[in-house]
């Protein structure tokens, strides 16, 4: 199974945090990293209970390390947008589908849970590869935070060894700007540009590419490039 880091961003309750970690502990994961956390003090350690571990060993990060530090990164919200023409918080999966996405990929996976009072900001949720939200009752979607935790980890519990390691963070954040630099090329309207970008970031994102995969996606854009020079005719190499 990928390397998975559960991040908890700005957590507001030490007790949360705990129970996050007995969680995380139930279904055989270790890997917390917190960015912001409150203070944790007694009330974390008692909720943790025997993942006292898990709670004692976690990462602090800033968000920045949080991407820098890992090959995917998958945004966790209860908050979708309302049409596929917003790509900020759309497409997205259950738990179920997630699972089905990671299947077979090794790598760093980061999957990221936002403040228990508005989850995750625009730019965090922007900079993710992936969107999973927890499908819940319409007229009381949003969980707790633990439990929120405790579901994904459920889901994820047991992944097979993988067969393919899937691009690093630098390799796809350099074919996105690659991706930037062609919309110039081909006089994409600034108006589209951000959302153009993000939804090639989704698309993307769910193919889990190898490096093999970006490299030849690389070499198809030069080709285009090349093709798109004015000295250049169509039919040049025939």
């Amino acid at each position: 199974m990928p390397e998975i880091s559960i991040v908890l961003v700005e957590p507001l309750y030490e007790g949360n945090v705990g129970f996050a970690a007995r969680a995380m502990k139930n279904f055989g994961f270790s890997h917390l990293v917190l960015v912001s956390p409150c203070p944790l003090g007694p009330q974390a350690r008692a909720c943790a209970s025997h993942a006292a571990d898990v709670l004692e060993h976690a990462d602090e990060m800033t968000i920045e390390q949080v991407f820098d530090t890992h090959d995917l990164a998958v945004a966790t919200t209860g908050e979708l947008s309302k049409s596929v023409c917003r790509s900020i918080r759309m497409p997205y999966s259950t738990p179920k589908e997630l699972r089905e996405q990671l299947q077979g990929a090794g790598g760093r996976v980061a999957i990221l849970f936002g403040r228990e009072n508005w989850g995750l900001n625009n730019t965090e949720v922007e900079r993710c590869d992936l969107i999973c939200t927890i499908p819940g009752s319409p007229e009381y979607p949003i969980l707790n935070l633990s439990h929120a935790v405790a579901v994904i980890c459920y889901e994820l519990a047991d992944l097979p060894p993988p067969q393919y390691r899937i691009a690093s963070r630098e390799e796809m954040e350099c074919l996105y700007r690659h991706l930037d630099l062609m919309l110039d090329r081909v006089d994409h309207p600034a108006h589209k540009r951000r959302n153009t970008l993000i939804m090639m970031r989704r698309i993307l994102g769910r193919t889990r590419l190898t490096t093999r995969e970006v490299s030849t996606l690389h070499g198809l854009l030069r080709r285009a490039e090349w093709h798109m020079e004015p000295e250049h005719s169509p039919d040049e190499e025939k």
